[in-house]
């Protein structure tokens, strides 16, 4: 009688990066070899909350078997095939619940407006018979996975966000290609910015660190930055900003802003309802910013915010080696049976974390080193003992 395989589960959660499906190809190749049955949630967390161990009917909705042909080409691509979403299981508003589930559990309590669906994605693992889940994604999906690891679930981490801001790594997947397109993009917008003799202002993505912000400029040699870490002072920005202007012989300047970043005093710019889980879409701060150093400067300004451009696409190299990388690795602790770990780079090293690191802190821009608080610009003059993106 054969020995029942071992089931390995994987799921993207968040935002979308280039380098998710290189990352799950390469992972579903390493886990056929060595023997295993590869399951694919999908939809990130929604996968297993909306999955219905009661139905005996295919649920693809939820989850697939994945084998080498369903994966084969999907490295050439970003994003990711198995889709995405924010959703965080145990932060459930009640009307975003299962209807098969809401049903197992009503009369629901009329003073909750949220719910902890924990106990149910417990039972569909062991439904499925996971043996191992590799969870890809960043502060909220991993922070999930943290809550599952000390649930008992056998879980691994695999950090991506083009804001390069899961603490305990300091790499995550998404993050060089998301600075590649935004020092192309700066660069394509000097023309615009040069005939019209503007004040640009770039908006990239960065909520809680501004990596993306202070390394994008510090590679495009635009002439300010502003980031998340700290608040500005926009009559001191449009100062700076001018006597820039004034010294460009095509009598324009640029500058980033994070998307996350504050005026002193002011609070981070958020936009719409929340969704199903809590989430506000954030940005618009360059809007703001562009508007009110327009007023303060009688200068006409640019203003765009790159957005999803930063994310679009298939991988750069260097994005393209870390999720292969990755995976590897964490088919190296799968193949040995260890649970609880993040797999990370480290002062330029591979190697793994435990899980619960990443609720340990937030990782930010060290502004000591790298961030001229008075001239709102990177400060970046001696890179002898760093590693390759100076963290």
């Amino acid at each position: 009688m054969c020995a029942k395989k071992k089931t390995i589960a994987i799921l993207t959660g968040g935002g979308d990066v280039p380098g998710l499906n290189p990352c799950i190809k390469q992972l579903v190749y390493r886990g056929i070899d060595a023997g295993y049955r590869v399951l694919g949630f999908r939809r990130g967390w929604a996968g297993p909350l909306f999955y219905n161990p009661d139905d005996d009917s295919p649920q693809e909705k939820q989850v697939i078997e994945l084998d080498k042909g369903k994966v084969r080409t999907i490295d050439r691509t970003g994003g990711t095939f198995l889709h995405t979403s924010r959703t965080n299981p145990s932060n459930v508003f009640r009307e975003s619940m299962p209807g098969f589930l809401r049903s197992q559990l009503e009369p629901l309590p009329e003073e909750k407006e949220r719910f902890d669906l924990t106990p149910h994605v417990l039972r569909v693992l062991e439904h499925l018979g996971v043996d191992m889940l590799i969870a890809i994604g960043g502060d909220d999906t991993l922070s999930y996975a943290a809550r599952l690891h000390r649930e008992g679930v056998p879980i691994l981490a695999i950090p991506k966000t083009m804001d390069n801001d899961v603490f305990g790594t300091d790499y995550c997947i998404g993050f060089s290609t998301a600075v590649t397109r935004s020092v192309s993009l700066i660069h394509a917008l000097r023309t615009s910015a040069g005939s019209h003799e503007r004040i640009a202002v770039i908006e990239l993505f960065g909520r809680h660190s501004g990596e993306t912000s202070l390394i994008s400029a510090y590679l495009a040699g635009v002439e300010r930055a502003i980031i998340s870490e700290v608040p500005f002072d926009p009559e001191k920005l449009a100062r700076l900003l001018m006597k820039d202007k004034r010294e460009n012989p095509s009598n324009y300047v640029m500058m980033t802003i994070s998307e996350g970043a504050t005026m002193i005093g002011g609070s981070v710019v958020e936009a719409g309802k929340p969704d199903a889980y809590g989430h506000k879409k954030l940005g618009g701060i360059g809007e703001i910013t562009a508007e009110l150093l327009r007023d303060l400067t009688g200068e006409n300004t640019l203003y765009q915010r790159l957005g999803y451009l930063m994310r679009a696409g298939e991988p750069d190299s260097l994005d393209l080696m870390v999720a292969i990388n990755y995976a590897n690795m964490a088919m190296d602790l799968v193949e040995r049976g260890t649970a609880g770990r993040m797999v990370a780079l480290q002062s330029g090293v591979y190697t793994h974390v435990p899980i619960g690191r990443k609720t340990e802190g937030t990782k930010q821009v060290d502004v000591d080193e790298l961030y001229d608080v008075e001239e709102y610009r990177p400060k970046i003059l001696h890179t002898l003992g760093k590693p390759m993106f100076l963290y």
